[in-house]
């Protein structure tokens, strides 16, 4: 470690680079200034990939031609996908890479991944069809070429690898640019994770209405041709804040070969342990020195910290299972609370139409309100009751969202029905192109309490999984938190593919008919309010005996 005391000059940080590799010293670096410029960067990447999200569905149906079942199962496959990728690109990272190199390399790839997207979105259909004027265009008789859809799933991908190492990375960046052996800048990390939330859900209220009125009603390919733009600078903006981060060094030993030895540190331990166990038992019957080398031969030095890392590790894993059920409200939100909306009365004036996917933009307005009434009100009042900086744990914070998420399908279902029933009352059933006579403010409410518990859960998950994890995997903390979000859209997406085939099956009818009115997602929103009040017991179970990760000293500058 080189210090400049005599010279006045500031001491480097102890394992923590430049992006150069050059010592950084803590007075010039990190904080919230270095911290903006990653938040910046990651508020563009979230406008740019769910500019793709929430209208893809729109777009799988009307342009691709598919069916309301097929489509909804291809949004949540790759979301699902694009969910899990962030394990893999996290490994890399913590490895190989480093978490700064890691999303240099992702960045580029994102850009790519997005402008071959808007390439295939202007490839002509079959038969000579012109892309002009497709929102009125007889998608059934002009179907996209293979080219068209090789290069729209290609690129699709391409943009769920390319975030699956930008966000895991990103995220745990910026937490990175607080030291946690600091008082004052530990708290500014805790609160940081909620201003992550409301950074990236900002730009997130206006840019559904926008991108997803362009797309339906300009063109597709500048609707996704938009999010390339916005990508290609956000990148630019975060590598003029280069000199600013701090960059921790990888360790010698790579994340997959720690946690192998962690895991195996841990079988050990068990063996030895037991050996012990079988040792003493037999002390009753002969002296000790004839099973004393039996146990310092079975025995092996165990480090007592990577005991400890790897209990660490496992204990999160019944905490990130029983979170699975929340994430699969959702994917309805993503899929068909959008399809619902594009059936009712959405029209502002004479001449506006509210984009059904755009409603997306309320879920945000109302986690970018929560997130600021949480921080500034809720915590404070909460941490003066309860003594803990954060005001309540973040398992009594993760819990709180998981109920809420409950209370949103059984909304939801309800709403459903009225719908359902205000198209047989004016005899719509078999009219699905038709505009029934019910107001799009009927969905208001289930986007709004989605947002408060979106608000409320994903914040205390990000930190929880961050926190939580041995501290050279942090990382991958941040990954498996996101892959929770797509173990529950792949397992929505088994859910509408059975449902659908069974209901077909037995009724004729789909739950998920292509004629909304028809369709009975109502049946499906009760099954995942249940599946959800499962899933919510367990999580109590799991929360009410884990012992949280023992913190290192806090040292007060």
């Amino acid at each position: 470690m080189e210090s400049y005391p005599l010279l006045g000059k500031p001491m480097a940080m102890d394992g923590v680079l430049d992006y150069r590799g050059r010592p950084i010293a803590k007075q010039d670096s990190g904080r919230w200034v270095a911290a903006s410029f990653i938040l910046v960067m990651e508020m563009a990447e979230r406008v740019a990939f769910n500019g793709i999200v929430f209208n893809l569905i729109t777009y799988m149906t009307g342009p691709l031609g598919e069916s309301n079942a097929a489509a909804a199962s291809a949004v949540t496959v790759w979301s699902g996908a694009s969910m899990m990728l962030p394990i893999l690109g996290a490994l890399v990272a913590d490895s190989f890479l480093s978490r700064f190199r890691t999303i240099v390399v992702s960045s580029i790839l994102y850009v790519l991944g997005l402008g071959l997207l808007s390439l295939s979105a202007v490839l002509p259909n079959r038969s000579n069809c012109s892309s002009e004027g497709h929102e009125t265009m007889d998608y059934a008789s002009c179907p996209p070429t293979t080219l068209r859809v090789a290069v729209f799933y290609f690129s699709l991908y391409l943009v769920a690898f390319a975030q699956g190492g930008h966000r895991p990375c990103s995220q745990a960046f910026g937490a990175d640019q607080f030291d946690e052996t600091d008082s004052e800048e530990s708290m500014w990390r805790s609160s940081f994770f909620n201003w992550w939330i409301f950074g990236l859900s900002l730009p997130m209220i206006v840019s559904p209405i926008i991108l997803s009125y362009v797309q339906e009603n300009v063109n597709w390919g500048i609707g996704f041709g938009i999010p390339c733009i916005l990508m290609s600078a956000s990148f630019t903006v975060f590598l003029l804040g280069s000199r600013f981060y701090r960059c921790y060094t990888l360790k010698e030993t790579s994340s997959y070969a720690q946690i192998s030895q962690l895991l195996s540190t841990l079988v050990r331990n068990q063996r030895y342990s037991d050996v012990k166990s079988e040792a003493e038992a037999q002390d009753k019957h002969c002296s000790e020195s004839s099973h004393q080398p039996r146990l310092e031969a079975s025995g092996e030095h165990i480090n007592a910290g990577q005991i400890e890392e790897a209990k660490d590790l496992l204990r999160l894993f019944p905490i990130w299972a029983s979170c699975v059920g929340y994430t699969l409200v959702l994917a309805q939100y993503e899929t068909f609370f959008t399809k619902q909306g594009g059936t009712l009365y959405r029209k502002i004036g004479s001449n506006f139409q509210i984009p059904a996917a755009g409603l997306q933009g309320l879920n945000n307005a109302a986690i970018t309100f929560i997130i600021v009434i949480y921080d500034r009100i809720a915590v404070p009042l909460a941490r003066n009751i309860t003594g803990i900086p954060s005001g309540i744990t973040m398992l009594q914070r993760i819990g709180t969202g998981l109920l809420i998420s409950i209370f949103v399908m059984v909304l939801s279902a309800l709403v459903e029905m009225k719908r359902l029933e205000t198209a047989r009352e004016f005899g719509l059933v078999d009219e699905p192109n038709s505009v029934l006579p019910m107001s799009i403010l009927w969905l208001f409410p289930q986007y709004i309490f989605l947002g408060l518990a979106s608000a409320i859960s994903i914040g205390g998950l990000q930190e929880f999984f961050y926190d939580q994890m041995p501290d050279s995997l942090r990382s991958l903390g941040v990954a498996l938190c996101i892959s929770i979000f797509g173990i529950g859209h792949l397992i929505n997406s088994f859910l509408v593919y059975v449902i659908d085939k069974v209901t077909i099956s037995f009724t004729g009818e789909s739950w998920f008919s292509d004629n909304l009115n028809r369709a009975h997602l109502d049946y499906f929103y009760w099954l995942v309010a249940g599946l959800n009040v499962c899933f919510f017991v367990v999580f109590i179970g799991f929360a009410r005996s884990y012992v949280y990760k023992k913190k290192k000293v806090i040292v007060v500058i």
